[in-house]
């Protein structure tokens, strides 16, 4: 099998995964479409590694090696990520990233220290006055 078949559908992989990261608005589909990235590098590190290992006399199979570092981590930030959508949504009440930064924007307005501070000096000398 030629490299170009493992690359190109990586490079596939990437795009649809960076598409959804960018285009998407619930939690957990930006949370799936960055594995999908991570999958993506996983498929490039294992296609480079064989594509290598036949060129050399000594297979290491240091991208192998390198897959299973990466898919550690990938499961452990989807643990962590997927604990902090569901504690938000609870929380909130829902997992749309636009809806939670509105509502993280209109409580800093609500609050009492972000009225001082988005007076000007001429309407605090009124207040006082």
């Amino acid at each position: 099998m030629h490299l170009a078949y493992p690359a190109v559908l990586s490079a596939l992989l990437f795009c649809t995964g960076l598409y959804g990261v960018l285009a998407r608005r619930n939690a957990i589909l930006v949370l799936m479409s960055v594995e999908l990235m991570l999958n993506a590098v996983n498929l490039n590190l294992v296609a480079f590694d064989v594509w290598l290992s036949r060129a050399a006399e000594e297979t290491l199979h240091s991208g192998q090696a390198l897959t299973l570092f990466t898919i550690t981590i990938a499961a452990a930030e989807i643990g962590i990520g997927l604990a902090i959508v569901l504690a938000v949504h609870r929380n909130r009440g829902t997992a749309d990233i636009d809806r939670l930064r509105d509502t993280a924007e209109s409580h800093d307005l609500d609050s009492p220290d972000s009225d001082a501070l988005a007076a000007t000096p001429s309407e605090k000398a009124e207040a006082t006055a």
